[in-house]
């Protein structure tokens, strides 16, 4: 049987133990307060960065964070979101880099589809059906959307547009800068149309590295028609005939 604890060890071990707890209190509080009631970490500078020209003043503009908040308050997220508002910025990722400041990534939407606006002239969009402008006529390096189902201010999250889009972003230059307009009445039947007429069935945006290898063989035929939509058994067309290829 063990001996009973002598008094003086008990209220040594009581007293441990109270000014441990008291310590730990004392510096949560210490660092609550350095966090959130000093001038230690608060933001004194937000910067701006990422691919794309948008300007700075718009950016800090939307943020909305103003000097002199404490670091620790600040809801990246929510920033993140009100920066995406901006009509040119696809994406926004917002971090604190302590002590004292917070750094805004924003990239930048690029069109891709010159729609077809009443009125004549073209709205230029990008991928998501987000209109970027508007030009008198068709830009250079962008291909027409035909048939888009709508008028361009009601494409935006439109499913079809997104696969063209995402179709055009995945072509080789040289295939890119043949293609004058394209078709997705859904979104698996993209069709691109190459200038001089030439068709060429693309399907749906996946496989574009094979789709892309097999135009590149099957183009020297001169055919006015290609379906890739399987490259495994790519097809060929020209008036009164056509051709099978396994890829």
């Amino acid at each position: 049987m063990s001996a009973a604890k002598p008094a003086w060890r008990s209220w040594h071990d009581r007293w441990k133990t109270a000014f441990f707890g008291m310590a730990a209190i004392a510096l949560a509080g210490g660092v609550a307060w350095a966090l959130l009631g000093s001038s230690f970490f608060v933001v004194r500078s937000v910067q701006t960065t990422g691919p794309g020209d948008i300007p700075r003043s718009q950016v800090l503009a939307a943020a909305g964070i103003r000097l002199g908040t404490p670091l620790i308050r600040i809801d990246t997220g929510a920033v993140a979101r009100r920066v995406e508002r901006i009509t040119q910025v696809q994406v926004a990722r917002v971090t604190r880099s302590w002590p004292d400041a917070v750094i805004i990534w924003t990239k930048r939407r690029t069109a891709v589809l010159a729609v077809p606006a009443g009125g004549g002239g073209y709205d230029l969009m990008d991928p998501y059906g987000v209109i970027l402008g508007r030009a008198a006529s068709s830009p250079a390096g962008l291909a027409v959307l035909r048939s888009p189902g709508g008028p361009a201010a009601r494409l935006r999250g439109n499913r079809s547009v997104r696969a063209a889009g995402e179709v055009l972003l995945s072509l080789p230059r040289w295939l890119h800068r043949r293609v004058a307009a394209v078709k997705a009445p859904v979104p698996a039947g993209v069709t691109l149309i190459l200038r001089g007429g030439v068709t060429v069935v693309w399907g749906n945006p996946g496989r574009a590295a094979a789709k892309a290898r097999e135009m590149a063989i099957l183009l020297r035929t001169g055919a006015r028609y290609y379906d890739v939509s399987d490259p495994t058994t790519a097809v060929t067309a020209v008036t009164g005939s056509s051709r099978t290829s396994g890829g």
